[in-house]
Order: C-alpha cells, then sequence, then structure tokens
C-alpha cells in the first residue's frame, strides 16, 4: 500500500490517472511487473485495475446492474456477495425493489455513502490486482465512514493498492507515503521514518487532533 499526501494541487491524482493511462506520460516509463503499460492493451491495463474515487459514478440502470459492471459474467450469487462484503447489502435489502431498484442518472437516489459503497462492491467483483483509492471516505458522516472503510480494508486484500490518503489513521497503515508538492515526490517512506526526517510530513504529524490532511497541509504551507 502506497499512499499519497499533499497540498491541494499538488499533483497526486494526476500521479495515480498515469498508471490507467487515463493520461499519457511525457517522459520516463510505467512499468508493472518491469513490463512498460505502453507495451500492453488498453483493454488488458485497465482490466486489472479498479478505481475507487471520491465522487464515484453510477449509471441510470439498477443497483444490481452497476454493481455487475465490475463483472458482467457474475451472477445474482456473486453480486450479492460482493454487496456482503462492501457493506451495502443490508440497505439495498431495504430498497423498494432491492438489487433492482434503479438508482437514477448517476446514483441520485442514492446518498453520497451508499453510492460509494455500491461502487466498492463493483471493484470487489472486478477482483482486480491493482487498486486506485482516490479519497474514497471523503464526503461522508463519521458512521458511514466506518462502514465505508472496512469495506476498503476487504477490498485492499491481496492487491497492490495506490491510496490518495484522506485522513492521518489510513496513512498509518501504509508500507510506503509519498508526499508531493508542485508535482514532486519531496518525502518518501513509512509514517515514522518520515516523522524522524522532520520535513513537511513531521511537521503536520505534530499538529494535535488532525482530521483531514489537505487541511492540514494548506496549514503548514506558510511556513515553508
Amino acid at each position: 500500500m502506497t499512499a499519497l499526501v499533499g497540498p491541494t494541487g499538488a499533483g497526486k491524482s494526476t500521479l495515480v490517472n498515469l498508471l490507467p493511462a487515463f493520461y499519457e506520460a511525457t517522459g520516463g516509463a510505467i512499468t508493472i511487473d518491469g513490463q512498460g503499460i505502453d507495451a500492453t492493451s488498453l483493454d488488458s491495463l485497465r482490466k486489472n485495475i479498479s478505481v475507487v474515487s471520491q465522487e464515484p459514478f453510477l449509471f441510470n440502470g439498477t443497483v444490481g446492474e452497476n454493481i455487475a459492471y465490475g463483472n458482467l459474467d457474475a451472477d445474482d450469487e456473486k453480486i450479492a456477495e460482493a454487496a456482503q462484503a462492501a457493506n451495502c447489502f443490508d440497505f439495498i435489502s431495504e430498497l423498494t425493489e432491492g438489487f433492482g431498484t434503479r438508482v437514477g442518472e448517476r446514483g441520485v437516489r442514492l446518498s453520497v455513502g451508499e453510492k460509494q459503497r455500491i461502487s466498492i462492491a463493483r471493484a470487489l467483483l472486478k477482483a482486480s490486482p491493482i487498486l486506485i483509492l482516490d479519497e474514497a471516505t471523503a464526503s461522508v458522516d463519521t458512521a458511514t465512514e466506518r462502514l465505508i472503510q472496512q469495506a476498503l480494508e476487504r477490498l485492499m486484500v491481496g492487491r497492490t493498492t495506490f491510496v490518495i490518503a484522506h485522513r492521518l489513521s489510513t496513512i498509518r497503515k501504509a508500507d510506503q507515503i509519498l508526499v508531493l508538492k508542485h508535482g514532486r515526490i519531496t518525502e518518501r517512506g513509512t509514517h515514522d521514518e518520515l516523522v524522524g526526517q522532520k520535513g513537511l510530513y513531521a511537521r503536520l504529524a505534530r499538529i494535535q487532533n488532525t482530521t483531514f490532511i489537505e487541511e492540514s497541509f494548506e496549514k503548514l504551507e506558510p511556513a515553508n
């Protein structure tokens, strides 16, 4: 698990969007297990990467169809299992038509937290080896965040994960933390290593009762 942190506009989303070739790199190389992504087909590349973003996209179809988009060959049992693992089975069961309930354009009939958990269920069903989480717990209340975080922890098992971190609790668990500023990686290491370096990350870690990481970086910016 690699966590990306830094102030707004540092390049965190741009960096992870290079991996599935949403943007084309203008220099250097991006490799997966030593193979350049430009040497594989776009279809193959994106089949092996799942993305859960801050603003999940749902189609104007049913709940079941939106989950199944992760694997169009999945049967109802597999879809239900993914919903269970994503902590969304209970609220789906309470909907008027359950998995057959239409969500509306961009999921307008569901709350932000409900849409997020459906997008996680979709990623679980897809079962890609590489996972990108782009501030996936932002914009939800504490109780919903807990449910989403539990689902994400199940999703990350056995996968290479890139996380644009939203909260300090997530960062501490990362195998590697990259601190970005003005489009460049300025610090790299584990939480303990970065605290010991006494750089920007260490200053952030000293702020007590910090919740949102980007807000904290913005507070630190004038001192740099």
